[in-house]
Order: structure tokens, then sequence, then C-alpha cells
């Protein structure tokens, strides 16, 4: 072994198995045969040829690091879309993890093969600290469990000490194992005076070194990572199981009731909460949770007699939540009905003063003369026909056909829509008024104000024409009426 694999950070104690691949050796006996009587070995130099194929240049021999890249690649190329989704913007919800969010690289196989590797090499230490995690609290050395309750019981008793736990740490956790690599202990069949602590350093400093590629440890880190998914996944699906049902309101009556619960002692904690004794309830905590992990503990916990018993608290306490949510709560089944309105506009050019309107589209605005859309000269948008007007997203008709708004003064008045004529009876239109364009007086001379545009003139025509014949119409272009219609919201049993 090389010295700086030697100095590496070795995480792991228990050995992992290795396949070792060499040359068939006569004096070991035959191949085994398959069940067609035919012979197969792998030799070393077949499978240095796999992984040279696997490069640029066959035939070349390639670094660990670059095959393992390839082989990570090539397996994440198998089971990963080639589609990015990130830039999905046809999505109904919001993801909040979208680049529009955040700005973060975009999702590539050979980054996602290089930082896989380079985060496996470095993920040791967070295993090391899991497995002696995991040796402390299941009480593997009843000496060191019972030290750090000692430790738990000092922080609870005196919170201050939690300022000083994170240097005492790292004097010893971190220093002091540094110090002991470099000056040694001696050994106990020799004595102490051989190796004075004041004396010069016998060893070199440890230093942490992630794992090499294709390395026991790489492949212990692999292990661990694995093993570390699948407690996660587990965790989760118990986690969502038992607090989903009760909290996405697929029972409302029982999420409302929790709801109602959760709010109450918000609000009581929120009053209360500095009468609590914390000190003594973390204390609590720690030592029952510590307690949890005995090996004695743990077996009771997972007979039947327990699993049995925990089953049957947990039906009852639902059981009281349910039948508490019944008498309690009270939803109501029936939905409540909104209006939607529609403006039928009608069309009629201005020199046209006797002309009939005719129908040109029904819009969701009234496209009333100050109307910014009128102002920028857009056409008004909508659909030619009234049975093409849909309901909104989420809801359905609940009345068979539109009826005509009545009150027509009503609906101008909340839109402050001015410069319109307002029929209280009748078809109830509100029709645009246009105003006459006077001439203006230049001197006294009866001279036409400069810069007036031709229509101006065929306007100014058609209304002295419309006053000879004493049928005086101040009607502009544009008029609408408002057309209204209930719809309540789609249920999920409707879908």
């Amino acid at each position: 072994m090389s010295n700086e694999q030697s100095n590496s950070f070795v995480n792991r104690e228990t050995p992992i198995p290795v396949v070792s691949v060499t040359a068939p050796d006569a004096s070991r006996g035959p191949t085994p045969s398959t069940q067609d009587g035919s012979k197969h070995h792998l030799s070393a130099s077949k499978l240095k040829d796999k992984l040279e194929s696997l490069g640029d240049n066959i035939g070349r021999p390639e670094s660990p690091s670059r095959v393992s890249d390839r082989l990570f690649t090539m397996l994440l190329s198998q089971v990963l879309p080639s589609q990015d989704y990130d830039t999905d913007t046809q999505a109904s919800v919001k993801d909040r993890r979208s680049r529009e969010y955040v700005d973060r690289p975009s999702f590539s196989l050979p980054v996602m093969s290089s930082n896989f590797r380079r985060f496996n090499a470095r993920i040791g230490v967070a295993f090391v600290f899991q497995n002696r995690a995991i040796r402390l609290f299941t009480w593997r050395q009843p000496t060191q469990t019972l030290s750090f309750l000692f430790v738990y019981t000092f922080v609870c008793v005196n919170p201050t000490l939690l300022a000083v736990l994170p240097l005492a740490s790292c004097l010893f956790f971190i220093m002091v194992p540094a110090f002991l690599a470099r000056h040694p202990p001696p050994p106990t069949n020799l004595p102490t005076d051989l190796y004075p602590l004041s004396g010069p350093p016998l060893a070199a400093a440890q230093t942490i070194r992630p794992a090499p590629e294709l390395s026991k440890d790489f492949f212990r880190n692999m292990r661990d990572l694995q093993n570390c998914m699948e407690d996660f996944s587990r965790v989760h699906d118990s986690i969502l199981s038992v607090t989903v049902p009760l909290t996405n309101f697929s029972n409302e009556a029982l999420s409302s009731t929790l709801y109602l619960l959760l709010l109450f002692t918000s609000v009581l904690l929120f009053i209360t909460a500095h009468l609590l004794p914390f000190r003594f309830i973390f204390l609590l905590l720690g030592y029952t949770l510590t307690i949890l992990g005995h090996p004695f503990i743990q077996d009771l916990l997972t007979s039947d007699s327990t699993m049995q018993l925990v089953e049957e608290k947990q039906h009852e306490s639902r059981s009281f939540l349910l039948n508490l949510s019944k008498s309690d709560i009270t939803l109501a089944t029936t939905p409540f009905p909104r209006e939607v309105e529609i403006f039928e506009l009608q069309h009629r050019p201005l020199h046209l003063t006797s002309g009939e309107y005719e129908p040109v589209i029904f819009s969701p605005s009234p496209y009333a003369p100050l109307s910014p859309s009128r102002i920028a000269g857009d056409r008004p948008k909508g659909t030619p026909f009234f049975e093409d007007v849909q309901p909104p997203q989420g809801w359905r008709w609940c009345d068979k056909k539109w009826t005509l708004d009545l009150l027509s003064r009503e609906w101008v008045e909340e839109r402050c829509v001015t410069g319109v004529e307002v029929e209280i009876e009748g078809e109830r239109w509100v029709t645009d008024l246009h105003y006459e364009v006077l001439e203006e007086s230049d001197g006294g001379k009866g001279k036409k104000a400069k810069g007036k545009e031709r229509g101006r003139d065929q306007e100014r025509e058609a209304l002295r024409k419309t006053w000879e014949m004493h049928r005086p119409s101040r009607k502009g272009e544009w008029r609408r009426r408002r057309w209204v219609r209930g719809v309540e919201r789609v249920s999920v049993e409707a879908t």
C-alpha cells in the first residue's frame, strides 16, 4: 500500500468482500464447467480489454477515474431521461426548485457522475459519525452511553454550557487525536521514558484525504450511501403514512378537527410557554430516547404483544378523532353559487348615423370609451357566439341559460364608466356618446381650426344633416349590454 493510501482517512472497521481477478492456474485444477459443458473464466486481460473499450482510444490504458466516470455515465444514461424538465413552463403548480427561482446549473450526465464520485469519496466522515451514534445509542458500550447522559444532564441543567460544548468537542475529538497521531503513546511492554511527549514527533501528521476511486473505502461509502437512502425512504414513507391522511383534508371533518386542535394549542402555548419547565422537559426527553435504544427495551417494543397494543391505541385515538369530528364539525355539502358576466358588443360606423348596430363579439370586458384597450386602439377580445362562452376553470353552469342584466345603470356606476348613454328600459343597451365637434373661431372671421382631419368634416356634415331632418343623434360607434349566469364549483366526485 502506498504512503498516500496509508495516510488517508480509513472510515470502516468491517471488511468488505473483494473479488480478485487472476489468470487461470493449472495447479488449482480444471476450470468449472457450465451446464452445456463449455468452460468460461474471466481473465485479467479480458477485463482490461472491456474497460479499455469504454474509452475513446481503444487499446490505450485509462486511469481508474476515467473508467469509473464512464461507468457511472453509462449507468445514469440508461435510467435518466434526456429531456430537461426544469424549464417546463406549462406546469400548473409552482416548483420552488425550478431555475426560475434559483439560478443553478442544469442537469448533465457527466457533471452528475463526476459530482457523485467526488461526493462518495468524501462522505465517509458522515458515515463514521453515523456509526458512532448508532453504537452510542444502542448501548454497545454502556460506559460511553452513561457518560453521554451525564454530559447531557449538565447541559440541560445549565444551558449556558452549549457555548462551551462545540469548543470542547473540537479539543477532545479533533486536536487530541491529531496530537496522539504525531506523538503515539508508548507500548505497554516498553518503559515510558523512551517515548517522551515533549520530544520530537514520531509520526507524520494525520491528514484527511478523499477515498481513492475503486478502492475498498470508496465501495464501502457506496454501500453505506445505499443503506442511508433506504433508511430515509422508510422513514419518509412512515411519516407520510401517518401525517398525510390527517392533514391533506381527504377527510375534511377529521382534518378540520385536527386543525382546530392545533390552532387552540398554538394559542395556548403562545400565552403560557414561558411557564413550562423546558430544562426538565428536554432532560426527560433525552433520557427517554436514550433508554429506548437499550437492547432490552427494543426487545420489549418489538414483541408481538407490544405491537398489538400500539395498533389498538392508534386505532382508538383515530376513532376518537373521527367521532369528535362527526359530532362537532358540520361541512357544507352543497356548493355556493357564484355569478359570472359577459358583455355583448355591437358596432356601427360613425358616418352611418341612421344604420343599425351589427353584432360583433361577446367579451369579458365592456370595452368602455376610456378603457386602456380602447385608448390603445386594440380590438375587443372574446368569442362571436354565445354558445362558445365557457365557465371558468374548475366551475360549471348551474343555470340553464344566460339572463340579461336589467340594472344596467348599477354596473355602469360601479365601473365608473363615463361618456355613455344608459337605457333604463327596453334592451338595456349602454351606448357610446358622440360629441359634436364645434368649429373654432379665429379672430371673429368664422374660420375653421387648422389641423382638422377630413373625417371630422364628414362627421359634422352627418350631424348637420341629422339636425336638419329633426332627428338629433349623439350615439357613438359601440354599444354593449351585460348578461349574467350562475356557476358552481366542480367537486371531486363530479370530475
